[in-house]
């Protein structure tokens, strides 16, 4: 059995569940995968094989890092390059006018994610009603721009940028709105995820080279350990009866515990195996949260 986490560099083109789909037929392990991309972005898709895909969950609220590359000077119904110019203009800002526009997008923000997008309207994709040329109202959300950086500067209309934010933030959405505080239209041409919470791109792997070494020892040396993306969670190391009680579903009162009110990795105090994440109550009463029926499960 194969557990643990693919970094995948998802190709331009297919959907994240499509490239999940072929992990899970490279590895013929069950497979889930953190975070959508869109089919024409590339770059960072974390996907939890085998028992991995318990611990999704506590992968997801991160921040995530991308670069994204803009058009500026036309917008299309979709905010990037595979949908219908629907306006141009003349006017174009330079470096120095996108340099000095970019800090009134730092810190929270609201925006509305554009019609062309996986949000949910009354239980149906946004996307699929706009397919349908049916009326999307989206409702705007709040979300977080950490860093927000000009990298490059082209003389045909091309600017490149980076943003660190939120989880939920659209960054087609973002673009769009710098050029319009700009006075000018825009696209996404590219939008590459560089960094997603634990996951980053010197660690990802394209399906191409999982393919090739899906059958050689060099799998295991991309294969990231089950545990190691909730490393920003406390450890909590308990003796074997207790972790028995747990995998029960039933509670352990700690004496005395640092940890308090938060989530915490279990571990087996005499093997040291990692047995899954449970909660720590502000009086000290632990339960499971997702766990591992017992230590070789």
């Amino acid at each position: 059995m194969t557990d643990g986490w693919i970094c995948l560099d998802k190709p331009k083109g297919i959907s994240s569940n499509f490239a999940m789909v072929k992990v899970r037929k490279i590895l013929k392990e069950k497979t889930g995968y953190v975070g959508t991309l869109d089919p024409f972005a590339t770059g960072v898709l974390p996907i939890a094989v085998g028992r991995a895909r318990k611990f999704i969950q506590f992968t997801e609220d991160v921040e995530k890092i991308y670069e994204f590359e803009v058009v500026f000077g036309a917008n299309t119904d979709s905010y990037d390059e595979t949908g219908e110019i629907t306006e141009t203009t003349k006017i174009i800002p330079t470096r120095d006018q996108i340099k000095k526009i970019l800090p009134k997008f730092l810190g929270e923000i609201e925006q509305i994610p554009p019609k062309f997008s996986a949000v949910k309207i009354n239980g149906r994709r946004a996307c699929d009603l706009a397919r349908q040329n049916k009326f999307v109202e989206i409702p705007s959300r709040k979300i977080f721009i950490h860093a927000l950086k000009l990298l490059q500067f082209f003389e045909n209309n091309q600017a490149k940028l980076q943003v660190r934010c939120s989880k939920g933030t659209y960054v087609r959405t973002l673009a769009v709105d710098i050029a319009q505080k700009l006075g000018s239209l825009c696209y996404v041409k590219e939008l590459r995820r560089i960094k997603s919470g634990f996951f980053s791109i010197d660690r990802a792997i394209t399906l191409e080279k999982l393919t090739e070494i899906v059958d050689t020892s060099e799998l295991d040396d991309n294969l990231i350990p089950l545990e190691s993306p909730l490393d920003d969670i406390p450890a909590l190391f308990l003796e074997r009866n207790y972790v028995s009680r747990l995998q029960n579903g039933l509670a352990v009162q700690l004496a005395n515990s640092e940890i308090l009110s938060s989530n915490v990795r279990l571990f087996d105090s005499e093997s040291g195996k990692f047995c899954g994440v449970c909660y720590v109550s502000a009086d000290g009463t632990v339960t499971a949260v997702r766990m591992f029926l017992n230590l070789g499960d």
